[in-house]
């Protein structure tokens, strides 16, 4: 099964589990909707420290947009309240780290990230929006956090738009500061 196919499953089981319609426990420990959790890798390493294009896109929140981020995106604590709990992400994660085939398979080693991160309009929940960033190399998901925040900052402050900062974003992360002449 292709991991946009599981991932989907995914979704679909964490709305089961919203409306009782699965039993959590089984889904946490690795089960899905779909069945039991795919063993063979999908997505390809050679991209990171950024995601496989065709397992990770990155996908929009539609309820950002330039328009409301003085109501979302720009709202300290906001974030909080979309992010989606451990009991979702982790079935991801576990998923996702068979997916890219690594090695280590210590799920505290990753966190399930969202590729457009929150704090930039990404979709919380979309599988296609989360995988499971190595906290090892370099860059990794720690220099990843400094740069979204700065981005933000930028976005808050008006000194690029909430569309370049999320193309940048999802272009290359490690290189959105530059492209957006930000410090």
């Amino acid at each position: 099964m292709s991991r946009i196919v599981l991932r989907t499953c995914l979704t679909a089981a964490a709305v089961a589990v919203t409306v009782g319609l699965i039993d959590l426990p089984a889904y946490a420990s690795g089960g899905t909707a779909a069945g039991p959790l795919s063993t063979t890798a999908s997505c390809s390493q050679s991209y990171l420290p950024l995601p496989d294009p065709s397992c990770t896109p990155g996908v929009k929140n539609p309820d950002v947009t330039q328009s409301t981020i003085s109501s979302t995106i720009c709202v300290s604590g906001w974030t909080a309240t979309i992010r989606p709990p451990t009991t979702y992400t982790n079935g991801l994660k576990q998923q996702g780290i068979i997916d890219y085939g690594y090695s280590d398979t210590s799920m505290s080693d990753y966190e399930e990230d969202h590729f457009l991160p929150l704090e930039l309009g990404g979709a919380p929940k979309d599988p296609r929006n989360l995988w499971p960033e190595p906290h090892s190399g370099s860059p990794n998901s720690y220099s990843k956090d400094s740069v979204e925040n700065a981005v933000k900052k930028a976005v808050c402050a008006h000194q690029v738009t909430l569309s370049a900062a999320q193309t940048a974003m999802l272009n290359n992360w490690t290189t959105a500061k530059s492209v957006l002449r930000i410090g």
